[in-house]
């Protein structure tokens, strides 16, 4: 040893702190790459992504050869250190021990943390381009690798451990789906990421919460004078209309509204030609999530259902495009009034009908109305008061203040609601 030279052995440990940096930077780059990135590159067609999987499903051999390599590296680097050590300062232990710590502080900065550091910062760019390096590794040395596997597949099973990871440990939660979601909303146009949003939130959204309730359905009463029915038809802004007697209690079916218009003008076109041209009215029962009455729609080929409680009432009218509008948002709709907007007025309030659903309130209003109870402001007031509220009547809901303005059939027709303060201070700069 005392013929080589003191530069080549200085060479050498610099060598070897830089392959300890390369398994450092390796292990951390591998380890945080994102295998659903990696997939689709992967079908893409890219060699490097589909090599990257490979070794990601076995950690236990890509873990030893990097960890195998790392150690070899970094105790071959602990004695050159003696030997650089005792050529310079021979039986020196005080100096020893200072060029320990010297290399301990070098494989810290140089070899552990900045490679960690640059290889989690860079995962998914460099774990393609080391998989074609540790993959004739693994290889090579899979004869070591497993010998030394088999004592770490014996220790995990005396801990009851698997060198697996479970089946669906890549696997996400919705509520993860919906956080990974958010943060890629930089990545994606708003409106994809809004539609995704509300995507995933229709496992949890319930019919009852989107349906145009009993008391805002229009119906045709098929008793009223033929001239009312001729004249409802002309006037009708909707593709179907619930046919009944006086009331949704005697429900009879529901006409295609077009239909029925094309043959308004022939003379035989009466009453009981009216009737045959019923369809059988679809019901859904009360709970059904939206993202399985979707399914459902489609599987009957509906576009229109009714609500029905555990006693067999109708409740509301839920539509195809009542669960379209929840995914991509509220159309530029044709009927009068469809497209109006909520507005806060200078004095920081808003008109709004008692039929009005609260989910629609908050979104519009940036309200926070709670959902689990009653689905109309209505009802809302009606729980709170307890009793048939008269105009101008004022309560608080919830922290915000809405005034009866208008009654009719015992229930409120018209209620003014009043912006909460805090949303008025902080429009105001908070003064």
């Amino acid at each position: 040893m005392d013929q080589i030279p003191l530069s080549l052995l200085v060479g050498a440990l610099i060598a070897l702190l830089a392959l300890s940096a390369f398994f450092s930077m390796s292990e951390t780059a591998m380890m945080a790459a994102n295998r659903y990135r990696l997939r689709h590159r992967a079908r893409e067609g890219r060699l490097g992504a589909k090599l990257a999987l490979k070794l990601l499903a076995r950690l236990d051999r890509l873990l030893g050869v990097i960890l195998l390599g790392n150690n070899l590296v970094n105790v071959a680097a602990a004695a050159l250190v003696s030997l650089i050590s005792l050529r310079l300062f021979g039986n020196d232990e005080w100096m020893l021990g200072a060029m320990t710590l010297l290399l301990t502080f070098a494989i810290l900065v140089f070899a552990e943390i900045t490679p960690k550091v640059v290889g989690a910062s860079h995962a998914d760019l460099l774990s393609e381009g080391l998989s074609f390096v540790f993959m004739p590794l693994i290889r090579l040395l899979y004869p070591v690798i497993w010998f030394v596997n088999l004592f770490v597949s014996a220790l995990l099973r005396l801990f009851g451990l698997s060198l697996r990871p479970a089946a669906d440990a890549e696997k996400l939660t919705p509520e993860e789906l919906r956080t990974l979601v958010m943060e890629s909303r930089a990545l994606i146009p708003a409106k994809h990421g809004s539609i995704l949003m509300n995507l995933l939130d229709l496992g949890k959204i319930r019919v009852e919460d989107v349906m145009t309730p009993r008391g805002g359905v229009e119906i045709l009463d098929v008793d009223a004078a033929w001239e009312e029915i001729r004249a409802r038809l002309v006037n009708s802004h909707h593709a179907r209309l619930p046919v009944c007697r006086e009331s949704l209690d005697h429900l009879l079916g529901v006409l295609p509204a077009r239909q029925a218009l094309s043959r308004l003008a022939e003379p035989e076109f009466e009453r009981n030609a009216l009737l045959a041209q019923l369809l059988p009215p679809y019901y859904i029962p009360v709970g059904t999530t939206l993202i399985a009455q979707l399914g459902f729609f489609q599987e009957n080929r509906q576009r229109l259902g009714f609500v029905i409680d555990e006693y067999g009432e109708i409740l509301g009218l839920v539509s195809l495009e009542d669960i379209v509008e929840e995914i991509v948002g509220e159309f530029a709709a044709a009927l009068p009034g469809a497209t109006r907007q909520f507005v806060w007025d200078a004095e920081g309030g808003v008109m709004v009908e008692g039929s009005q659903p609260l989910r629609e309130l908050n979104r519009k209003l940036g309200l926070n109305f709670p959902l689990d109870g009653p689905k109309t402001l209505n009802g809302l007031i009606l729980e709170q008061l307890e009793d048939i509220p008269e105009t101008r009547v004022s309560l608080k809901l919830h922290g915000v203040a809405v005034e009866v303005v208008q009654t009719r059939n015992k229930s409120v027709k018209i209620a003014r609601i009043y912006r909460p303060v805090r949303e008025q201070k902080a429009e105001d700069g908070g003064e």
